[in-house]
């Protein structure tokens, strides 16, 4: 479905958005559009506003440590919303100088506290734009950080629970700019502008212009975005927006650009952004053998789907298992996949050179296997405690072992290539859903050593959120796609 922009009522008269069916609010009152001003948080030196209604134009100054952590401090113009919003401005930080990561936002929280829950679009010093959010009170703030440096215009848009970050350049056009947060905002809560000069010591400036905010539904376009996760700092990095659904991220082999799928073609783009280009591997999907001879093909017709093995060099194709979601054993002598026998869901073995199935499952659904770097183990999901679960066992498919046990439904386990750690994805309204259908979801990373987990991001998820190998060769940074206009449980196609 196509974003449709309405016409947008700016300052004095109350209008409906063509073809978006949303009122417009009313500007009105010393501030314009916003009813109220203050500091929120600790702040050493008092903000200010001032409403040009000529310009239609706001000139906020706002002190303050930061917007960040798990407390925030800053100068904030505001009016009370419910419901689904859009908000945009053109966004200039005047001055010279300053912290480079001094902000002036486009924001929404729960409350005044400085702790509160809240989604932001933070245009910083140095350009960085970037969507932050603090999902619970208290909690700490995640952020997203767009490919696109010092954009003209910002939008923040609300989409039930979903928050998403809109820019455009100089053409004026705004363009879905990667990822999207959840934050239950529950009924009244504060929408508007906000300044912070990230040093207490200090005061900024910033100028909004052209300030717009439309109420009611929104129309929301169904997107991915491919974007990498930094495991120490929990930083979100997009990499590319799809213009339609995109899926199946990992990293390629240097380390410095990611292979995805979109629009039945395999791509590679620079992990920092850039032009994506065909792959040149494109049948070989899931990567190559550890010997760089092999890739897999997965081919599905109205029989089922069957794995090749293709040599990366000019070759025929050979089939060697019925099944999907191929994996390599580290020393590359055995392809595990999953295969659906009658409607039941088991991990497989098989030798590469070809030769006899080996079921290393056989006990309730399992699926999502993947080897350790060592190749001692192969971590997996099963539900096989009655709800999904990783766990673990060894490449004959003895011992299995449950390796996370919180009830939450845990899916999709990764380990880093140093062996540290094991990322994976937890959908706890999922159940067996989750494989098909897009869930809210969480990315958490368990350090093996002492079995602690962190969360390192909050997103809606679908069945290509994870691919194989979604590590970067450092063990620094996860690749994932995060889906943005979808409904929960909305089956993926």
């Amino acid at each position: 479905m196509n974003w449709r922009i309405g016409r947008w009522l700016m300052f004095g008269c109350l209008a409906m958005a063509a073809g978006g069916g949303g009122a417009w609010a009313q500007a009105a009152g010393p501030l314009g559009l916003f009813a109220e001003h203050a500091d929120v948080g600790a702040v050493l030196h008092a903000g200010s506003v001032a409403y040009d209604a000529a310009k239609h134009s706001y000139t906020i100054s706002g002190s303050g440590e930061n917007v960040w952590a798990a407390a925030d401090a800053f100068q904030f113009v505001w009016k009370k919303m419910e419901g689904d919003f859009t908000l945009t401005a053109d966004i200039s930080i005047l001055g010279q100088g300053g912290d480079p990561h001094k902000k002036a936002m486009l924001m929404a929280r729960q409350s005044l506290d400085a702790d509160s829950a809240y989604a932001d679009v933070a245009l910083h010093g140095v350009g960085l734009t970037s969507l932050q959010s603090r999902d619970a009170k208290s909690a700490d703030t995640h952020e997203i950080q767009s490919n696109i440096s010092a954009p003209k215009k910002l939008r923040l848009q609300k989409y039930g629970d979903e928050f998403t970050m809109w820019l455009a350049g100089e053409d004026g056009k705004f363009r879905f700019a990667g990822g999207s947060m959840r934050v239950p905002l529950t009924g009244t809560f504060y929408v508007g502008l906000g300044v912070c000069a990230h040093n207490k010591d200090a005061v900024e400036t910033a100028e909004f212009s052209d300030v717009a905010v439309e109420v009611g539904p929104t129309v929301a376009e169904q997107l991915g975005s491919l974007e990498t996760v930094a495991v120490s700092s929990t930083d979100r990095r997009v990499t590319y927006v799809g213009s339609t659904r995109v899926g199946s991220p990992r990293f390629a082999q240097d380390g410095a650009s990611l292979v995805f799928g979109e629009g039945g073609q395999i791509w590679r783009v620079p992990s920092a952004g850039g032009k994506p280009e065909v792959y040149a591997e494109a049948r070989k999907d899931h990567g190559v053998s550890p010997d760089g001879t092999l890739g897999f093909s997965v081919i599905c017709s109205g029989s089922g789907c069957y794995i090749y093995v293709v040599p990366t060099a000019e070759g025929e194709m050979r089939r060697v298992a019925g099944g999907c979601c191929p994996i390599w054993s580290p020393d590359g002598k055995t392809i595990v996949f999953m295969a659906d026998r009658d409607g039941h869901f088991d991990i497989v073995s098989v030798p590469t050179a070809g030769g006899d199935e080996r079921w290393l499952t056989t006990e309730g659904v399992n699926s999502g296997a993947e080897f350790s770097p060592d190749g001692q183990y192969i971590y997996f999901n099963s539900d096989r405690s009655g709800v999904m679960e990783v766990w673990r066992m060894n490449p004959d498919g003895s011992q299995p072992v449950r390796v996370v046990n919180d009830g939450s439904n845990n899916w999709f386990p990764h380990v880093s290539p140093d062996g540290r750690f094991l990322a994976f994805l937890t959908a706890p309204g999922a159940g067996l859903r989750f494989p098909a259908s897009f869930e809210p979801a969480v990315l958490r990373v368990m350090t093996l050593a002492d079995g602690r987990i962190r969360t390192i991001a909050n997103l809606m998820a679908g069945p290509w959120t994870l691919s194989e190998l979604p590590w970067s060769p450092d063990s620094q940074r996860i690749a994932l796609v995060s889906y943005q206009g979808v409904r929960v449980g909305e089956r993926a196609p």
